[in-house]
């Protein structure tokens, strides 16, 4: 009954319900020959209703959150889990997304049901880079760049400074600015220490794995070299 294990795992029914998809006739081989449970095939060999079987475990997604959309499983309105075939939401292991994006700021969110991957992207230690295009209520003062590069900068009810983030003037209320960290609404609070308001707010790139036009709300697994991506702009590790 391994494959029923299997196909249960990835979210498209009970144990009991994919039994009887089995006899149903509904999983087949690529060339719409019935398989059954105790068949011994590969993954990229079974078909459901002839549609290819959902990635294995150590999946990696990107989407592009849009605005007004949750990074949560539950909440009154929209979450990211909606954007995803509903099967994804119970896949075992768990997809789960790596890091948040809070509800006013969209961008480029990742999601795996590896927890390894997961932890090695968002641990402290990895230091890999995130890229924010910010649009603000007010003109830059000028001093902003030398103030975030400082290591010197202390959020409001915070103990510890902020590590250096790097800051890009593109228009007088329009900057990208670099970091390394993910503290609680970062970003904003950065900016609102200098007097600012962020207005939108979009993460564009995640180390070296950008957006790349991916339109708002739409995903795509990612593959293997594009997850190696990620850890190419890290910075060395900080002690």
């Amino acid at each position: 009954m391994r494959l029923v294990r299997l196909i249960a795992n990835l979210g498209y029914g009970s144990r009991k319900e994919v039994a009887w998809m089995f006899r149903e006739g509904r999983i087949t081989d690529p060339e719409g020959e019935v398989l059954y449970a105790d068949d011994k095939v590969e993954h990229a060999q079974i078909r459901i209703d002839g549609e290819p079987l959902d990635p294995p475990t150590g999946l990696v997604l990107m989407m592009n959150k849009p605005l007004g959309v949750t990074c949560s499983r539950k909440d009154p309105g929209r979450v990211v889990y909606d954007l995803l075939p509903p099967r994804y939401r119970v896949r075992s292991p768990a997809l789960s997304t790596v890091g948040r994006l809070d509800r006013d700021t969209s961008g480029l969110l990742l999601f795996t049901d590896d927890g390894a991957l997961l932890h090695r992207i968002i641990s402290p230690r990895a230091n890999i880079n995130k890229v924010y295009e910010a649009t603000l209520a007010q003109d830059l003062r000028g001093d902003e760049q030398a103030l975030f590069a400082s290591g010197s900068l202390m959020l409001e009810s915070e103990t510890t400074p902020l590590l250096p983030a790097a800051l890009e003037t593109l228009a007088p209320r329009h900057a990208r600015l670099r970091i390394t960290e993910g503290r609680y609404h970062q970003v904003r609070r950065m900016f609102a220490a200098t007097g600012n308001h962020v207005d939108t707010l979009q993460r564009s790139a995640i180390g070296g794995l950008a957006l790349d036009g991916l339109a708002p709300g739409a995903w795509r697994q990612l593959e293997a070299s594009e997850v190696a991506r990620i850890f190419d702009s890290a910075e060395p590790a900080r002690d």
